[in-house]
């Protein structure tokens, strides 16, 4: 049995080390793109860098609700966030999270004109475990309910 801090604690421990999320705007008819989130601790924020010039900054303007679908490589975790995302040019952040891979991208390094910083700020987060398991498909043989099991594998969280 999991309980809704243990699977919290996995996503934010799952995020900060696989990072590839694919992050969208409300309405955008659901389009969503590849990020790499930025994390520190948890319960974010969550930051991404971006290209001024790129389609997610030109459709953000100004805050807006904005949502993070993501999978962990071994598909042993799910998670839909919603929140607000914002462009927050935040030196301090942009100092801390900066590296090679980020780098690659700017030209003009931390100064580059085209770089934006966005920030997302989370506030419902629904996480789930894959439940499904060689362990799961023999007690489903042996008349175990799946719906039961699976109960304890999701956590619905608001992190506000």
């Amino acid at each position: 049995m999991h309980t809704q801090q243990e699977i919290e604690g996995k996503f934010w421990k799952a995020l900060k080390t696989e990072r590839t999320v694919m992050l969208g705007l409300e309405g955008e008819g659901g389009h969503t793109r590849p990020m790499t989130a930025q994390t520190e601790g948890e319960r974010g924020p969550i930051w991404f860098f971006a290209s001024r010039d790129g389609e997610l900054v030109q459709k953000l303007g100004t805050a807006r609700h904005a949502f993070i679908a993501f999978s962990s490589r071994d598909h042993g975790l799910f998670a839909a966030i919603q929140g607000q995302l914002e462009l927050d040019d935040n030196r301090a952040a942009i100092d801390h999270f900066w590296n090679p891979f980020v780098a690659a991208w700017f030209a003009g390094d931390k100064d580059d004109p085209r770089l934006a910083l966005l920030r997302f700020d989370a506030e419902h987060a629904e996480i789930w475990l894959n439940a499904a398991s060689v362990l799961a498909g023999v007690k489903f043989l042996m008349g175990g309910h799946p719906k039961r099991e699976y109960r304890d594998h999701v956590a619905r969280i608001d992190l506000r």
